[in-house]
């Protein structure tokens, strides 16, 4: 007790104390980081599903009508995803594709259609 009463074991106490909450802090920072970015990823792969099933039950309909639908809307369970059929020019028709998440911003493709082999030949996402 005696190096209590010149005032050592306060500052010691203190030090340890803030350099304790410190890291405690970085690793929560960490924490709510890795969370944010697994939020994230898992959306994005939604995302990615929801355009590639759409594409494949539209172009199962172009083979099986022999026409390109007219535009609709395919619901998801978190999300919607609408698509229009722009002019064909020569042997391609052009299919836009909005992804509208519940949460998210919509994000828009574009799917390429040959009109002789009536499947996809080209993929170009915007966002």
């Amino acid at each position: 007790m005696k190096n209590s009463e010149h005032g050592f074991t306060y500052p010691l106490t203190l030090c340890t104390l803030l350099l304790f909450l410190l890291f405690f802090s970085m690793h929560i920072e960490q924490l709510l980081s890795e969370r944010k970015i697994a939020v994230e990823t898992k959306e994005i792969h939604m995302q990615e599903y929801y355009f590639l099933s759409s594409v494949k039950k539209v172009e199962s309909l172009y083979q099986t009508r022999g026409t390109m639908p007219a535009k609709g809307t395919f619901i998801y369970l978190n999300g919607t995803v609408d698509y229009r059929p722009e002019t064909p020019s020569a042997y391609i028709q052009i299919v836009d594709f909005t992804v509208v998440l519940h949460e998210r911003e919509p994000i828009v493709g574009y799917g390429y259609f040959d009109t002789r082999s009536k499947t996809m030949i080209k993929w170009v996402e915007v966002n």
